[in-house]
């Protein structure tokens, strides 16, 4: 398939009744609720947005993850993609999802085309509620990591999620001291992808199979 073919696939896709939860389940990690069964109230969560960003690059589908730098905090040296809150000054999700994009890797707000949504995934340790949206570029620009908010831009196949080697084990260990055994991950780029960003991936992994 051409890039062009792609992406209105995936734009096809993102338009009928998504994978949802259950796509996301095979990144969870063990005893984590599904996020629709976690009750909250209005105080009880911050809306988010991220970004995926499609892009081609010699006949590769590519889209890109950023690591956090080192600070004190839950997601000190996380891979995630490009995004966070929602400013009040912000008129949509998506315009989030668009100014977070912009501010962090440099690429500009009208060179985004929204492809669609996948299903909102609630983070309880930061109680942020992450919305993703999928964007594709015609031209990829020269990205530039914002110097506090982006340690690293990391580049990967698309067509990684789908090789049977994609998806690792491993023991963690958490600031508290807690640690937990046998949690899924995305391995990418020598790097471990877990959490919120693992289960997008894994929702959009279930999109892919059916292109």
């Amino acid at each position: 398939m051409t890039f062009s073919e792609r992406i209105a696939a995936i734009r096809e896709l993102t338009s009928q009744n998504l994978p949802g939860e259950q796509a996301h389940a095979d990144l969870m990690p063990v005893n984590r609720p599904f996020s629709s069964q976690i009750k909250m109230n209005s105080d009880d969560f911050q809306q988010s947005a991220v970004a995926m960003v499609l892009y081609e690059d010699r006949n590769e589908l590519m889209s890109l993850l950023i690591q956090r730098p080192f600070y004190e905090g839950i997601h000190s040296r996380q891979i995630a993609f490009p995004g966070g809150k929602r400013d009040p000054e912000d008129p949509t999700i998506e315009f989030t999802a668009r100014r977070e994009c912009m501010e962090e890797v440099a690429i500009p707000m009208n060179d985004l085309s929204l492809l669609g949504k996948l299903t909102d995934v609630y983070i309880p340790t930061s109680k942020f509620i992450v919305s993703p949206h999928i964007f594709s570029v015609d031209s990829l620009p020269e990205l530039i990591p914002d110097a506090r908010e982006v340690d690293q831009i990391i580049p990967f196949r698309v067509s990684r999620l789908l090789e049977e080697d994609s998806i690792q084990y491993t023991d963690m260990r958490f600031g508290n001291g807690f640690k937990q055994k046998d949690v899924p991950y995305f391995a990418i780029e020598d790097k471990v992808v877990w959490g919120a960003t693992g289960m997008i991936l894994s929702e959009f992994r279930t999109l892919l199979r059916q292109i």
